[in-house]
């Protein structure tokens, strides 16, 4: 009888080994090699001290930063486990807002983002990327145009011109991946670490 079943465990044995231990070993030491800060989480440090990643948003909640995407993320209520509380940002639970186009909650949080975001910037036609939220809830990135309609106010706030805040936001922008993939992106964290370099 173990004749029949030997041949079944060594090949438990073996696939536990290969698909468990060499291939992950493996794949861990090319992506190091070969993307050694993406491999490592795309970490973003100040003064040897890691402040983020550039992978995954924070909230800024000051009028003198950039502020992000929406992030409609939770984490369990400290006071009763059976219910949620917002937690920006949340990396261990990423998702989006379970809310619908026709959800009456989703409407009046909008109009109310639309219109505190006009008084930043009166005029000037409010992106959409300001006022909703990412599928995953830790968009670290913005588009050009959500980071150009915030320059007013942060220069307003930190005394400095318009031109140049403008400046730094173009010098931010990153293109397509390759060219072709995905849209123009701003950073936040990224360019609010170049704000402060500037001053103010």
């Amino acid at each position: 009888m173990f004749r029949e079943i030997r041949p079944a465990i060594v090949m438990f044995v073996a696939l536990t080994l290969i698909t468990g231990l060499v291939y992950p070993l493996a794949m861990t030491g090319i992506a190091q090699t070969i993307f050694p800060t993406q491999a490592r989480g795309s970490l973003i440090e100040q003064n040897g001290t890691v402040i983020g990643s550039a992978l995954i948003g924070q909230q800024f909640s000051s009028d003198k930063y950039f502020h992000g995407r929406l992030s409609a993320t939770t984490a369990p209520d400290p006071a009763d486990s059976s219910k949620t509380v917002e937690a920006p940002y949340n990396a261990a639970n990423s998702m989006g807002s379970n809310l619908g186009p026709t959800s009456k909650a989703l409407a009046e949080r909008l109009k109310a983002s639309v219109e505190k975001l006009k008084t930043e910037n009166p005029g000037a036609p409010v992106p959409v990327d300001l006022v909703t939220t990412s599928g995953s809830g830790l968009d670290p990135d913005i588009s050009p145009r959500a980071a150009l309609f915030q320059v007013p106010r942060v220069a307003k706030v930190r005394g400095l011109p318009e031109a140049r805040v403008r400046a730094l936001v173009e010098a931010q922008t990153e293109d397509r991946s390759l060219g072709i993939l995905g849209e123009p992106r701003v950073n936040v964290l990224k360019l609010n670490l170049a704000l402060d370099k500037l001053g103010s």
